[in-house]
């Protein structure tokens, strides 16, 4: 199925001016431009941020909607195509964030605006884990591209969650996945726009 809509979920702390998000909006722009786009700015609150993506993109056709997502975004994008069945994208997905964000409760700035702060509430942590998600119903419809030398998320967790999908797995890089638009063009034939 053709993608028609494509949904872009950035990670924790990050935002729709990220490395990616840019790289992969410039492309949809240039190239494919009768596709709906969405890159929004996601809320600190896990609960918030798929309450938000459920109303925007409730009208999408599930057959031909597709999402993209890095680091946290990862694990909402693998939500968000578990109760969709729409095809997905996981750039350095977080597979555990309950745990790993626990250490961040507290005031937080964004990577790209740090004059910009937000306050990570405890119960966000209950809410990460109440958005986890069993086995990959539709493993096909998943690609995971993985840096095994991603500093912040570690490459055998992401590749044993996401293995019974598609899986490029990179020698070296890094969590930002500085070299992606070496891999754009793996990116848009699993989306097939």
């Amino acid at each position: 199925m053709t993608t028609t809509h494509l949904l872009y979920l950035h990670g924790f702390r990050s935002s729709p001016q990220s490395a990616k998000a840019r790289l992969m909006a410039q492309h949809m722009q240039a190239q494919h431009p009768q596709v709906v786009w969405l890159c929004p700015q996601l809320p600190p609150s896990p609960r918030a941020t798929m309450d938000m993506v459920s109303r925007a993109t409730a009208d999408w056709p599930a057959v031909h909607m597709a999402v993209v997502g890095s680091s946290l975004g990862g694990f909402y994008a693998t939500w968000v195509a578990e109760q969709r069945g729409c095809r997905a994208v996981l750039l350095n997905p977080a597979v555990n964030p309950a745990r790993d964000l626990e250490k961040y409760i507290g005031a937080q700035t964004q990577f790209h605006a740090p004059e910009e702060h937000f306050y990570f509430k405890a119960e966000y942590v209950q809410e990460l884990r109440d958005l986890a998600c069993g086995p990959l119903r539709q493993p096909q419809n998943y690609l995971a591209v993985i840096a095994k030398g991603d500093e912040v998320l570690d490459w055998r967790e992401m590749h044993a969650r996401y293995q019974s999908g598609k899986v490029r797995l990179l020698e070296g890089g890094d969590h930002a996945i500085s070299d992606f638009a070496d891999h754009l063009s793996t990116v848009v034939a699993h989306l097939n726009f």
